[in-house]
């Protein structure tokens, strides 16, 4: 009986972390078509963050942090949900749910190069080939001329390679950085410095902010999933497989996130979804398995 639960518990954790944070893409195309980004976004973690310490305090978990782990909490949140997550939200006024997230799927390649810059790390022959392939999937995507005549999309493809810049040094970061040995906590107080942080921000760039009351039902449907599902059920279940099954294998969602968003942004949003971009996309994602198959990279799911 404890093997069949122990199965259930990672079919569905790796449902959670395959489908739900490849809807996530969709689900902020959805909002962001509605609400102001930066509101959006801190909207979303100020929400998630407080949700996750009620259920943190309820289980008995410390909340207790140092002023050393409190700075990299912040930096921590900076590089991961203000500007990696925020900004890349701005983003999707101006390109695809489908293609952000294929841009998304090089974050394995920026950390392996990062890695090589910072620390030194010998780049392997097989995620040298990755990163040849990454480089020429990622052209592919971007030179398909619809795309370069649509207004706004060169700057939303450019900003989106920066979050996924700054979410890769972030994960670079969190792997020597001094935070919260629980990671639920650490998540939740990453969330309340993002929100605080992306408030602050809406209102510099003078964003509207709506009342919840006069969100659509399409939008208070996506953020109540961003909120509940994208954010604390699906980091949730990623750390859960952390725990019982290897490194490679929780990688696989780098290279299956993309297909769903892909799939869900035509279904639903009527994307276009080309022959060019299926071929980029099959070029990428193999380029993203050469450079995560048997490398154990501390690599946070990029933009959720």
């Amino acid at each position: 009986m404890r093997i069949y639960k122990k199965t259930f518990l990672i079919v569905i954790s790796f449902f959670a972390i395959y489908v739900i944070w490849g809807s996530t893409y969709l689900l902020n195309k959805i909002a962001v078509a509605e609400l102001a980004p930066f509101f959006l976004a801190s909207i979303r973690f100020l929400t998630s963050g407080i949700l996750i310490f009620i259920i943190a305090m309820a289980m008995g978990v410390s909340l207790k942090l140092t002023k050393h782990q409190l700075l990299n909490v912040i930096i921590t949140a900076f590089l991961f949900l203000v500007y990696g997550n925020g900004v890349f939200v701005w983003s999707l006024r101006f390109v695809d749910s489908g293609f952000g997230a294929l841009e998304a799927a090089t974050q394995p390649l920026f950390v392996l190069v990062l890695m090589w810059l910072i620390d030194g790390k010998k780049i392997q022959a097989k995620s040298l080939i990755g990163i040849i392939l990454g480089l020429i999937g990622m052209c592919m995507l971007v030179s398909q001329e619809e795309l370069l005549i649509k207004e706004g999309s060169l700057l939303g493809m450019f900003m989106i390679l920066t979050c996924v810049l700054s979410w890769s040094y972030g994960s670079i970061f969190v792997s020597k950085a001094n935070l919260p040995t629980n990671y639920f906590v650490s998540t939740g107080y990453q969330m309340i410095a993002a929100g605080i942080m992306l408030a602050i921000s809406s209102l510099l760039f003078n964003e509207k902010w709506v009342s919840p009351f006069n969100w659509s039902e399409p939008v208070v449907w996506s953020m109540s999933f961003l909120i509940v599902f994208g954010g604390i059920a699906a980091f949730t279940a990623f750390n859960y497989l952390l725990k019982v099954v290897s490194t490679e294998k929780v990688a696989t969602s780098a290279y299956v996130n993309p297909v769903i968003a892909l799939l869900l942004g035509w279904y639903v949003l009527d994307e276009k979804l080309t022959l060019q971009s299926i071929f980029a996309a099959i070029v990428l994602l193999t380029g993203v398995y050469f450079i995560t198959s048997k490398r154990k990279l501390k690599i946070r799911p990029f933009g959720r």
